[in-house]
């Protein structure tokens, strides 16, 4: 598979600016954990193996184990993940894949009342920002190491 253009030498002010926004929801509500799994479970959905290998490689890094990174493409099936992690990847699966889903009352009310709306928001806004990088990684080729 040929690799295409590298968007961070071309543009490295957008980089710069999407990296910002990551930086800024690091800083905010939401736990590296949720973090850490929220960002491989959109990964996982959209299928790009750099953001997969990439944030799985931190997840490690921060004490996630093998087991429920193994398990989390089927996290609805597995033990190993409490009903704040259900509900967040719930939530990042409907944010994910918003026109075949769309993010249903259900999941919505049930983020709302574990996360109230100031950590939902921002878990939101990681989602959305997991996947502009997913896009950019899947439409350029980017390839794991």
């Amino acid at each position: 598979m040929e690799k295409r253009l590298k968007i961070g030498h071309i543009d490295p002010e957008f980089y710069k600016l999407l990296s910002a926004i990551d930086t800024h929801i690091a800083s905010s509500g939401p736990t590296v954990s949720q973090l850490d799994l929220l960002k491989i479970r959109a990964s996982q959905v959209n299928g790009c193996a750099y953001c997969i290998q990439s944030h799985t490689k931190d997840a490690r890094a921060h004490g996630e184990t093998e087991k429920r990174i193994y398990a989390l493409d089927a996290w609805e099936e597995s033990p190993y993940f409490s009903d704040e992690e259900r509900a967040l990847l719930a939530l990042t699966e409907e944010v994910t894949m918003i026109r075949e889903k769309r993010v249903s009352d259900r999941t919505y009310q049930q983020a709302i009342a574990l996360f109230g709306e100031t950590l939902t928001a921002q878990l939101i806004m990681a989602i959305i920002s997991i996947n502009a990088w997913n896009r950019i990684g899947i439409a350029t080729r980017m390839t794991p190491a």
